[in-house]
């Protein structure tokens, strides 16, 4: 009886680690250093200007994600990393200041796995902390959960 009683104590604490321990994971905010990942805009080195940016991970081959993108009123700078490391020069008018990049197949993935992206096309803000080092300033979002 006593035996049981500690089973099920320890399995409630176990399984309450395991929630908190995911929820610290997936919600603790990354870092992207500008001088250790590598990002280039056409031919030369991408170089943050900006104290702020958006940063989209797409899919340059998704028509209907792209209008969705387009439609999408932001002021802040965006860098955007196309999943086929093309560089199209998407017109999405005006209204938006954006730098398209690419990188290498290792930088991308590192990327990719730092802000445990699972659904394309991602969304987050970065923030300048010093340098060329930013911090994820934002939740990252889906298109549909950014809107």
């Amino acid at each position: 009886m006593v035996g049981r009683l500690f089973a099920s104590f320890f399995g409630a604490v176990f399984i309450a680690g395991a929630f908190a321990y995911y929820n610290w994971k997936f919600s603790q905010f990354r870092f992207i250093d500008f001088d250790k990942f590598v990002l280039y805009e056409k031919r030369d080195i991408f170089y943050p200007k900006s104290e702020k940016y958006l940063f989209i991970i797409y899919n340059s081959k998704d028509y209907i994600s792209l209008e969705k993108l387009k439609k999408l009123h932001i002021e802040t700078p965006i860098i955007l990393l196309d999943y086929y490391q093309q560089i199209i020069n998407q017109d999405f008018g005006q209204d938006f200041n954006i730098t398209e990049v690419k990188t290498g197949t290792d930088t991308f993935l590192q990327i990719v796995q730092r802000f445990n992206i699972y659904q394309l096309p991602t969304l987050f803000y970065i923030k300048r902390e010093k340098g060329n080092l930013y911090k994820q300033d934002s939740d990252i979002y889906t298109i549909e959960k950014f809107q």
